[in-house]
Order: structure tokens, then C-alpha cells, then sequence
């Protein structure tokens, strides 16, 4: 089970589980149960991991795993990685059976189809159900009400009421137990209120920076919310943070269904502002956000890579935090700015991260070319069929002619290690379109090579992994080297007079 709240969900797997291994004759030595763990990865399955282990030690004293259905091993974005613990399970002569499947694991062909369905549809379930999460998210947020996250220094958590009663402010840890109930941030104590207001005094008036009033503060015998010891870093959050004028911002970062964590652009920001009741005048944060900025309008791009290549040197490594945490020098943030994001000014000094995050500023790229796309493809559809009408609520989903929908979607080429290209396809389910436009990019990220136009009926229900060359039956089928079929399609036709 995913979460503490489904507690009754693996006692009844263990009930299902049991009722089978009666019906077959069977005992049961040992259970694994990962409870309160999400399916999304092998992080934190460590009843997984335990039964994968005794299977492969050589001695196992069972001779076979129940399992309750296909989805229990877990719902990953990739379906053979469910798929590749029960081979480990087969191959040391362990038989798999899934106790309520409408099937019997035989090794059958239909077995075969049947469980790469269901693995492909377990991970399809956790994509549509995180992207309504995130929706929701989005829509509370709107609302001016609080998502997760601990509410900072000088400010506290209130529960609400569906009526929007106040109900009791939340301590640390604590969380809310009805679905109706909400969050909003409201002002903390007054002593913690009095020193982020002396905050913005000293920032302000006494012309002190962001280490000078930590060392202040800490003098004072004063700690963080977290009772930790004031650094530079956590003076800069309280004067940088929106919330503190009662602004609700959500979406800085991203990190959806466990994959990679990416910072996303202003743009893609989901805010409501004066949402909360505030401790700081806007005019005061105004101000200080004017400072923040200018301190490093002095400094040409030259002398801010000097410090970061400095920096770098003294430290052997990078990272936004480390550069907020330094006096005299530019936040991360005006770096990102001034460079394009923090990526792209670590190449220029000669930086790259143990990972690899040009995807970052490839997909920035790709999110900037998709409007001028999708515009010439209604620009060429509008000569032949002259209706194309975009929904208001959906910015890259065209009606055409009032009969069917067209989304357009953009895939980044990938070199491998080898040489060789790949280029990965997420389909935006939610949209479900009629047909879906590919456009495969060339190595330079720029250049269109080809298309692939997916019916509704043929998209496929997990991302699609295509190489330069591909089957031409089951995928480049699909495949053309201009827009003229789809535009051919769309062309309207006089129907002769019959009599």
C-alpha cells in the first residue's frame, strides 16, 4: 500500500491471500508487506527487496509467491521492471500465482499478453491519478488554501472547516484527518512575528546583509523554526518568500511520479496572491526584492562566473544552496537569470553535475519552440480546411472542422553511449485527442526530422521508445516525412449533384 490512510488494504490482500493458498492446498510460511511504501520505484521496498533476496539465496523454504494481483509488485513507469522480479522468481524455480487475476500464470500466450496489459495499465494508473492530484493541487492553491510543505518561521498552519471555520492550528508533524478539511497559512506568535520584521528593518534601514543579521540573531540565543542556528541561506528565504506578504505560490519544482526533479520556469507557477493575511507591507518586500536584484547589476557576466568558477574551486562542487549560502555573491537565482538557469552557467566555468541536466534547458527549448509548431500547423491546415479552433482550457488541443480533435507533441533526440539515437514519446492521455502529431526533432534539437500521426485507437497506453529505425508494421506505419497526409486529410471535398 501507498500510504498510512489505506491500512486495512494489506489485511485485505493477506485475506484474499490466504483464502487462495487454502483453496490450493497450500501453506503459508512468510509474508512480505510493504506497508505504507509507494509502488513507484524500488526505494523504500524493502519487503521487495527481503523476498527477492530469499529467492535468489538458493534455499528458500517456500516454493511458491502469492501475490494478490499483478499491480503488487509495484505500478512502474517502466512495465518490465514489474515484470523482471517475477523472472527472478521463475528462474530460481519459485512459480508465481496471482491470487485474484482472472487468469492462471501458465506461461500461456494469453497469460503473457495479459499480464503486460495489466503491468501497462498498473503505471498508467499512477500517471492519470498524479496528474488529477496535481490538478486538484492546483485548483486549492487557487483557492488560497496551503500544499504541504512546513509553513516557515514567524508563520503557522490553521485546519479549516468545508465552511472555512477555523478548526485549530496544526504543530509540526501534525496533519489533517478529513478529506474536507483545508489549510491556510496564518500569522504565528508575536515574538516570531517582531524578528521577521526586524528582519526587513535591519536588511532595509540598517543596511546589514543576510550573514550579518544571522550572526545577530544568533547571538541572541534565537533559533529557526526547525530550532536550528540562522545561516545566510535562511535569512534569504525569509526575505525572498512570497508567502510572508500572503502570497500562496506553488509549483517552483517538479517531481512527478519519482522521476527527475526539475525547477520549473516562473511561467509554469501556479499563485494566488493575497491568499493568507501578511506579516511584511508588499511595499516593504517590494524593496527588498529591488536589493536583492541590484546587487548584482554592478557585476558583468564576466566578474559572476569569476566568483562561480571561485567558488567551484574552493569547494569542489556546486549547487543552488552553496551559492545562497555565500556572502558577497549573486543568489542562484539572479544567476538563473542572467545565464539562462543554473546549468547553463555551470558549463560556462567548465562545472558538470554528476548528473546530466541539459535536459533542463532542452526542455525549456522545446516548451518555447511548441507554440511556433503547433502555429504553422494550423496555418497549413487553415489552407485547405479553414476551421481550426484551439480549447481555451487546453492550449495544444486544435479542433479541426468541428469533427475531430489534433494534439501536437514535441520529442527530443537522445545519442546513446554507442552513437545511436532514441527518442522517447510521453502521450498526454487527458487530452484524448483523435490524432495525435509527433514531431521527431533531429540531434540539434531544433530541426524537425520526421512525424507520426497516432489515431486515438492506436496510441499507445505507456511512453513509446522509438529508434532511427523502427518496425515498419507496428510503428513507422505511422510514420511521414511531411505534413501533406494529415493535410490531405483534413481537406474538404465537394460531393457531385447525384440528380
Amino acid at each position: 500500500m501507498s500510504t498510512d490512510h489505506q491500512r486495512y488494504s494489506t489485511e485485505n490482500q493477506q485475506a484474499a491471500i490466504a483464502k487462495y493458498a487454502t483453496q490450493h492446498g497450500m501453506d503459508i510460511v512468510r509474508t512480505y508487506a510493504d506497508e505504507g511504501k509507494s509502488g513507484l520505484s524500488l526505494e523504500g521496498r524493502d519487503a521487495l527487496k527481503r523476498l527477492i533476496h530469499d529467492v535468489e539465496s538458493g534455499s528458500p523454504d517456500f516454493g511458491a509467491v502469492l501475490v494478490y494481483d499483478i499491480s503488487r509488485w509495484g505500478r512502474f513507469q517502466d512495465a518490465d521492471e514489474s515484470a523482471y522480479y517475477e523472472y527472478l522468481c521463475r528462474r530460481s524455480g519459485i512459480k508465481v500465482f496471482y491470487c485474484t487475476e482472472p487468469f492462471e500464470n501458465d506461461g500461456s500466450p494469453m497469460a503473457t499478453i495479459m499480464k503486460s496489459v495489466k503491468r501497462a495499465m498498473a503505471g498508467e494508473y499512477s500517471r492519470e491519478l498524479s496528474n488529477k492530484v496535481f490538478q486538484g493541487q492546483c485548483r486549492l492553491i487557487e483557492l488560497g488554501f496551503r500544499q504541504g510543505g512546513a509553513p516557515g518561521y514567524g508563520l503557522r498552519r490553521m485546519l479549516l472547516d468545508e465552511q472555512r471555520m477555523p478548526k485549530g492550528q496544526l504543530g509540526r508533524g501534525e496533519q489533517k484527518s478529513l478529506q474536507t478539511d483545508r489549510v491556510v497559512l496564518v500569522p504565528g506568535p508575536d515574538e516570531e512575528i517582531a524578528v521577521v520584521r526586524e528582519i526587513y528593518r535591519s536588511f532595509l534601514h540598517a543596511k546589514k546583509n543576510e550573514r550579518a543579521i544571522a550572526d545577530e540573531l544568533n547571538s541572541l540565543g534565537l533559533t529557526t523554526d526547525q530550532g536550528r542556528p540562522w545561516t545566510r541561506g535562511t535569512i534569504h528565504q525569509i526575505l525572498t518568500n512570497e508567502k510572508y506578504i500572503g502570497n500562496n505560490v506553488y509549483n517552483h519544482t517538479s517531481f512527478k511520479l519519482k522521476q527527475k526533479r526539475v525547477r520549473n520556469a516562473e511561467d509554469m507557477w501556479i499563485r494566488h496572491n493575497g491568499a493568507f493575511d501578511s506579516i511584511i507591507a508588499p511595499e516593504l518586500f517590494e524593496r527588498v526584492q529591488a536589493i536583492v536584484a541590484a546587487r548584482s547589476e554592478h557585476l558583468d557576466s564576466d566578474a559572476m562566473l569569476a566568483m562561480l568558477r571561485g567558488l567551484y574551486e574552493r569547494t569542489g562542487t556546486l549547487s543552488g544552496l552553496l551559492i545562497d549560502e555565500q556572502e558577497g555573491m549573486p543568489s542562484s537565482h539572479i544567476y538563473a537569470s542572467r545565464f539562462g538557469g543554473l546549468v547553463r552557467a555551470y558549463s560556462l566555468i567548465g562545472f558538470r553535475a554528476q548528473r546530466d541536466y541539459r535536459y533542463i534547458e532542452i526542455n525549456r527549448s522545446l516548451r518555447q519552440m511548441l507554440p511556433d509548431v503547433v502555429e504553422n500547423v494550423v496555418a497549413d491546415l487553415k489552407k485547405v480546411c479553414g476551421n481550426v479552433s484551439a480549447d481555451p482550457s487546453q492550449s495544444n488541443l486544435m479542433w479541426i472542422n468541428d469533427e475531430f480533435t489534433l494534439s501536437v507533441v514535441l520529442t527530443r533526440c537522445l545519442q546513446l553511449i554507442s552513437g545511436a539515437f532514441r527518442w522517447r514519446i510521453r502521450f498526454d492521455t487527458s487530452l484524448a485527442p483523435d490524432i495525435t502529431l509527433v514531431a521527431r526533432l533531429a540531434a540539434d534539437q531544433h530541426t524537425i526530422l520526421d512525424y507520426y500521426f497516432f489515431p486515438r485507437i492506436d496510441l499507445p497506453i505507456h511512453p513509446l521508445r522509438l529508434a532511427e529505425d523502427n518496425n515498419a508494421v507496428t510503428l513507422d506505419a505511422y510514420r511521414f516525412d511531411s505534413l501533406e497526409p494529415l493535410i490531405a486529410l483534413t481537406g474538404r471535398s465537394a460531393f457531385a449533384r447525384a440528380a
